[in-house]
């Protein structure tokens, strides 16, 4: 698959599928099978970019970063050039310490047909389901507040794609995008995590990243103001 066609969308739809950049990737199917010591590092790494004491606020933040990436290497492709790589846990590696683009690579060239059905397989049920699995292990997040995560990176994606459609007059990948969007989000753990299910996307929970000491609120979020510094919805 051209790699080039989603990295053009920015640096968080690349993946790597040539020689791997250097550093410590390893299978994410280890991290889901119990191996903890590279979510530990990511939580710790966020949580000291932050500057945030509540390990917490770290782990959500690190989970919605890398529901956004596992959303975006699939949602890129699948709308650009009506296939997508195969994302199995064996064959995608991580490292924590690296940002986008060399957080992740693939060790296999294959590609799926672009189904939300196959999208949902490759990514909600063989990542997310296991990541927010680990991610609990390591700290106290609801159920909630992870698959709000996941709705919002997934609602996140799309909304990239649409504007690089729109910039570049290719109404057919954003509608591409849209169709599989709705149907991914057509799903009991995504349908109540945030509406519309487009561009405009609002959360019912809250990432928690306002808690930072120079955080805000994120595009989508629940709230209408910090919470504390006047009256603000509160997340369901």
């Amino acid at each position: 698959m051209d790699e080039s066609a989603a990295a053009s969308v920015s640096g968080f739809f690349a993946l790597r599928t040539a020689s791997p950049p250097e550093g410590a990737h390893r299978p994410l199917a280890l991290l889901y099978a119990g191996e903890s010591a590279p979510l530990v590092a990511r939580i710790d790494t966020v949580a000291a970019r932050l500057r945030t004491s509540e390990r917490r606020v770290a782990a959500s933040v690190a989970h919605l970063g890398l529901a956004s990436r596992l959303w975006s290497i699939a949602l890129g492709p699948a709308a650009l050039t009506g296939r997508f790589p195969d994302l199995s846990p064996g064959a995608l590696h991580w490292d924590p310490r690296r940002t986008a683009p060399d957080d992740l690579w693939l060790n296999t060239a294959e590609s799926l047909p672009a189904t939300a059905a196959r999208i949902r397989e490759a990514v909600q049920y063989a990542h997310l389901v296991p990541l927010a699995e680990a991610i609990r292990r390591d700290g106290s997040l609801s159920n909630g507040l992870l698959w709000g995560n996941a709705g919002s990176a997934l609602a996140g994606a799309l909304r990239e794609l649409v504007t690089w459609a729109r910039t570049h007059r290719r109404p057919d990948v954003s509608g591409r995008a849209r169709a599989l969007a709705a149907e991914l989000f057509d799903h009991p753990d995504l349908r109540s995590t945030g509406a519309p299910h487009d561009p405009a996307f609002r959360r019912r929970s809250c990432c928690l990243y306002y808690r930072c000491p120079a955080g805000g609120l994120c595009g989508d979020c629940v709230f209408d103001r910090r919470p504390g510094s006047s009256v603000s919805r509160q997340p369901l």
